[in-house]
């Protein structure tokens, strides 16, 4: 019998404070280091996208976000070296305790910027992923030819 395809799923976090976003400068982790993402990570299975997004917020950041303040502004089907994956990318302003790097081994700072002046070494999947949200695209493809 033939297996059933299993494809992964990630949440990233746009942490809103005015009209700077919250991004991490990657490091050590063999995806993406030296460019800055978003907080984020992989849903476990049996999670909800949301519950996880709120994990990783506290993982990563040391923050608490309540459920009823994360908004899904962009689904994106991504590929990138043969491997597929749904991101959902969610939009906050509201948190709680301060932002702190909690994973000093693959993340080198954790810093605002601009929205609409992000440095030049983002993640290319994550630029286009916050480009759609702010673009009001609610869903989007990256990678694919």
């Amino acid at each position: 019998m033939k297996q059933r395809f299993k494809m992964r799923v990630a949440v990233y976090l746009l942490l809103m404070k005015g009209d700077s976003v919250l991004l991490h400068l990657r490091c050590n982790t063999g995806y993406g280091d030296g460019l800055y993402g978003l907080v984020a990570g992989h849903v476990d299975g049996g999670e909800k996208v949301t519950d996880a997004m709120v994990r990783e917020a506290q993982e990563e950041a040391g923050i608490v976000i309540d459920v009823s303040d994360l908004k899904i502004s962009c689904v994106m089907h991504r590929i990138e070296n043969g491997v597929e994956a749904i991101d959902y990318f969610m939009l906050a302003n509201k948190w709680q305790n301060e932002i702190r790097n909690m994973e000093p081994n693959k993340c080198k700072e954790l810093k605002f910027f601009d929205i609409n002046s992000l440095p030049d070494n983002v993640v290319p999947a994550v630029r286009h992923g916050i480009n759609c949200c702010l673009n009001g695209t609610v869903f989007s493809t990256f990678g694919w030819s």
